[in-house]
């Protein structure tokens, strides 16, 4: 290097008159010349360092899938607020199953995780997956390293669970519903098997601390006082974000497990929708990463809730349960925006990458005779109860408040509705003292043939390399999740850095309070199936599966001894075919005389400005004909050199397609397309075009059909 600079400095100034002049300048331009190749072989160096810093492994096989998985459009019970009057009517944006899978290459084991807009997801719907998957796969993808864990929208219809207690709103089991949310969920899995590539997976936490608020914040100050200043947060304020990366750095998807609820649209609103999360997904599927949705390697962002019992996104209680602001749909964006800007903080800025094994642990655990160790509770050996609701359930919460009848708090049982839920099952004298201080409203558990609840419950621990994924079936408040994860990190200190409540996972069995939470009876502890001891018993059987995923000759560094699990597994029953309905399906559709199905009823003005909303209704068949799953019931088309484009559907934000009953003797009824124009929609023609399916009279054939307003200018 020394001698080319040198011949490079004498080449260049031989014309100098002056011999000494031109060895000064050549010294001179000697050591500038060394200097730069310091500078140079200095940043190469730092480059270098860059990039042996960010280049990351392809240590794992990661795929994703996604597909459709919204229910019927009209006349289902919405689950959430068990609220008989709500009923789907169209749809706001369509609901989705997103699925993950990650192998390990050197052990061949691999996890699949799903993340289902979901009102909650029945262990009905995880046995038909399971079977579905079975037939598909064999044994590659079995209950012990599946999870289904639903985003708990309330504005997704139910009656696809076979336990009387999630259907009775409903008035009965849904086929139509179910098999959406199976066929969906698998279909999906099935994408991110095909999908599976050689990649990595990076992780990120930060804190989001205006998408929440504590709605039970009486019962969490019931916890210990040196607990809650140890988190010194009445909220769960941590966002863990896993981004995924194809060999090839090709970018393929994301997860968000954030502790907020998806309850924005509130107790009356009737169209279908994701919710805040379902919103948060959008924008980074399709605003950011432009998926329509229909590819089977669309980019897949998956916004998972966690430990979010108590946590709501109604962040204005004053408001009958609302906020930001009074405008349900509004907070649905906002919350939505809040979730999904702070994700994408966290996906950008994310550089550790997840390494070291893929493992697995899996029980089913009977709740209802669960024997505890004193490790786990007040120092006394306690069990679990049979199944049952406290009054406080049926008070509902800020946000969804139940009948006036009932009130939070209720410890001291009412005669009247002690006596309404005997005629039902009466509980024993037992049962009550299990339960106490709950004022048992119903025992659940208890009722013939069956029980209205589910009591053998699928517990799953996931782990992908420094990150424990704990699948509960229940909603978990932000202490008792707080509480469980470090149950298993205290055993697993030496494997995980980082810990997720993937909640509402595989099944579902109502709350899970703290013990001190349990005592006030708030509408979380009301809804505590269990009994006071229920998340002492998780704690007890996670601690069992982390120590059963401890590395061999080693053990936990405690002195806790937990009762073993039973030497024979429960299994769950499977009650296909047991089920009733209680609800008419479609007798047959028809228009006015002089009409038929598709004409418009009301058409579109001639002309709109940005920001207006074009609103256009149709005579229309019942959307339960068919589902259009992948598909829409409307579009948005845009006239460009004589031909319509399609610009948006019924998933996009700025449209909403609603159904409304006009006679159900006649069986008549409307479509009303609705669709706000953008701001930033281009000038020119457009019209609304409306799909749907009619059941024809006498014959009951079911036929498509379509209609379509008049062209109109926007400008």
């Amino acid at each position: 290097m020394r001698s080319t600079t040198q011949l490079y400095a004498t080449q260049l100034y031989t014309n100098q008159s002056s011999q000494q002049s031109k060895r000064n300048f050549s010294i001179r331009k000697l050591i500038t010349a060394q200097f730069m190749v310091a500078q140079g072989l200095l940043l190469m160096v730092c480059l270098l360092s860059w990039n042996m810093a960010h280049a990351y492994d392809n240590n794992y096989l990661v795929g994703q899938g996604i597909h459709d998985v919204t229910g019927p459009a009209a006349e289902v019970g919405l689950m959430g607020y068990a609220n008989p009057d709500q009923k789907s009517a169209g749809i706001h944006f369509r609901q989705w199953s997103r699925a993950f899978i990650i192998v390990d290459p050197q052990t061949g084991k691999r996890i699949v995780f799903s993340s289902v807009d979901a009102g909650i997801l029945p262990q009905s719907v995880f046995q038909g997956v399971m079977k579905k998957l079975q037939g598909k796969f064999g044994d590659l993808y079995t209950e012990r390293n599946v999870v289904l864990s639903a985003t708990h929208t309330h504005a997704a219809v139910g009656g696809q669970s076979h336990y009387a207690l999630y259907d009775i709103t409903i008035l009965g089991f849904i086929e139509e519903a179910y098999e959406a949310l199976v066929n969906g969920i698998v279909t999906s899995i099935e994408e991110a098997h095909y999908n599976l590539k050689p990649g990595y997976i990076l992780v990120n936490r930060g804190d989001l601390t205006n998408a929440s608020y504590n709605r039970s914040l009486e019962a969490y100050e019931n916890n210990p006082p040196v607990e809650r200043n140890h988190y010194n947060s009445n909220i769960e304020k941590p966002m863990t974000v896993l981004k995924f990366v194809q060999q090839g750095n090709k970018e393929i998807g994301m997860i968000s497990w954030f502790a907020t609820h998806p309850n924005a649209m509130g107790k009356d609103e009737k169209l279908l929708s994701g919710d805040n999360k379902g919103h948060a997904s959008y924008l980074f599927e399709k605003k950011l990463k432009g998926s329509d949705y229909q590819s089977s390697d669309s980019f897949v962002a998956a916004f998972a809730i966690s430990n979010a019992g108590d946590m709501s996104p109604n962040v204005n209680p004053d408001d009958e349960g609302r906020g930001p602001t009074s405008d349900r749909y509004e907070n649905v964006r906002i919350i939505g925006e809040r979730q999904y800007q702070k994700a994408l903080e966290l996906y950008n800025s994310a550089n550790e990458q997840l390494v070291g094994s893929i493992d697995f642990r899996h029980r089913y655990v009977d709740f209802s005779e669960t024997q505890i160790s004193g490790d786990f509770t007040n120092g006394t050996a306690q069990t679990t109860c049979v199944a049952a609701l406290g009054e406080a359930f049926a008070a509902g919460t800020e946000d969804g408040r139940g009948p006036d009848l009932f009130k939070e708090g209720s410890t001291e049982a009412n005669p009247f509705f002690q006596f309404i839920g005997s005629m039902i099952v009466a509980p024993s004298q037992e049962d009550l003292d299990c339960h106490a201080p709950k004022a048992v409203l119903i025992a659940q558990g208890k009722t013939s043939p069956y029980p209205w609840s589910p009591e053998v419950l699928p517990l799953t621990l996931q782990k992908i390399g420094q990150l424990g994924v704990l699948a509960v079936p229940a909603e978990f408040t932000i202490m008792s999740g707080r509480r469980l994860m470090e149950t298993v990190n205290n055993v697993l200190a030496s494997e995980l850095d980082y810990s997720v409540v993937a909640a509402l996972s595989n099944s579902y069995s109502g709350y899970v309070t703290t013990k001190e939470e349990y005592d006030l009876q708030h509408y979380e502890g009301g809804s505590t199936h269990f009994g006071p001891w229920t998340l002492a018993a998780y704690q007890q059987s996670f601690y069992q599966l982390a120590e059963d995923m401890l590395p061999a000759n080693q053990t936990p560094d405690d002195d806790i001894t937990p009762i073993p699990f039973p030497s024979q597994e429960p299994t769950p029953r499977d009650l296909t075919g047991e089920t009733v309905n209680f609800q008419t399906g479609v007798v047959h559709d028809q228009a006015p005389v002089f009409k038929s199905i598709g004409d418009v009823v009301q058409n579109a003005n001639s002309s709109y400005q940005k920001g207006q909303t074009v609103t256009v209704k149709f005579w229309s068949g019942h959307p339960k004909n068919n589902l259009r799953t992948q598909g829409t019931f409307m579009k948005v088309q845009r006239l460009v050199n004589g031909q319509w484009q399609t610009v948006a559907n019924d998933n996009d934000w700025e449209t909403k397609f609603q159904w409304q009953r006009i006679d159900g003797f006649w069986g008549t009824s409307h479509a009303i397309l609705h669709w706000t124009i953008p701001e930033d929609a281009p000038s020119g023609t457009y019209r609304l075009k409306h799909y749907g399916d009619q059941k024809k009279p006498w014959t009951g054939k079911i036929v498509g059909y379509t209609g379509t307003s008049r062209s109109f200018i926007v400008n």
